[in-house]
């Protein structure tokens, strides 16, 4: 009895290890520039303004048998925004928007995510749910996302990718420089491989 009781303990060990096991973190690919953070922002109502954040770092944790169970965490450089305009640039980071001197960081912590199904291209899709830091103030957002899929590289390493997206309103992050209704909205688009570490 005591021998059955024993083998069943490592057998149910041993199946726990392995479910813990499949689980794999990653390191998103900034650095081969397989990552991108982009927005969209509606300017006056009469056009849109389009741009990119060139400076950020990440990790995440993924299997795709256990898509709940995921986590990422995105630590981005606020003096980075690009918006090919450098004077307009230069206004972005200052006390009117996103005051970069006094907070140069902007972060995306995930606190949970929920399996949504799949897309029309059969790719599997979540709602994404994390705590995003800006301008010093800190919110839940959702991210809506797709797992792209996964693999081996040609370079010896094992990639997984993503996109997602999800909109925030700057008067949510502060005060900042009212520019009316139409320009609260702020659409942020994401993308990128990680390499899984060894």
């Amino acid at each position: 009895m005591l021998k059955k009781t024993l083998a069943a303990l490592a057998l149910g060990t041993a199946l726990l290890t392995a479910g813990q096991a499949m689980a794999a973190d990653y390191t998103i690919d900034k650095e081969g520039n397989h990552a991108f953070i982009n927005f969209k922002i509606s300017h006056l109502g009469y056009s849109f303004i389009y741009g990119t954040f060139k400076d950020w770092t990440g990790t995440f944790s993924f299997d795709a048998a256990k898509p709940e169970d995921s986590k990422i965490s995105i630590t981005l450089n606020t003096k980075s925004v690009d918006t090919n305009h450098a004077e307009r640039d230069k206004h972005i980071q200052s006390k009117d928007f996103l005051e970069t001197d006094k907070y140069p960081t902007a972060t995306f912590v995930s606190t949970s995510v929920k399996p949504t199904g799949k897309n029309a291209d059969g790719k599997l899709t979540a709602d994404v749910t994390g705590d995003l830091t800006l301008h010093g103030v800190t919110k839940p957002v959702v991210v809506k996302t797709v797992f792209l899929g996964e693999g081996k590289d040609p370079w010896g390493g094992y990639r997984a990718g993503f996109e997602g997206t999800t909109t925030i309103k700057r008067s949510d992050f502060g005060k900042m420089m009212d520019l009316g209704p139409q320009s609260d909205t702020l659409t942020l688009d994401i993308t990128f491989e990680g390499v899984q570490k060894k």
